[in-house]
């Protein structure tokens, strides 16, 4: 496989075990949040680093409708 699509490929399957680290969603997993909470951090910024990059790809996701196919990766790991 390409390394860049193993890339994205892994980087997907994280999305189904990565947790929200803090506030009224702690331990809840990225690909779970409410788009309402997604759509927040949108306007008002996300945090830096890989929490924040996976927040943005987990709403990227959802405003295109993709999450069951990340969901489903997850499922044929």
């Amino acid at each position: 496989m390409i390394p860049e699509l193993e890339k994205q490929k892994e980087l997907l399957k994280e999305l189904n075990s990565f947790e929200m680290p803090f506030g009224k969603y702690s331990g809840r997993k990225l690909i779970n949040l409410p788009s309402y909470y997604l759509e927040w951090f949108e306007r008002k910024g996300f945090p830096e680093g890989k929490l924040g990059q996976m927040l943005r790809l987990v709403y990227e996701i959802k405003l295109n409708g993709l999450e069951d196919i990340v969901k489903k990766i997850n499922i044929n790991k």
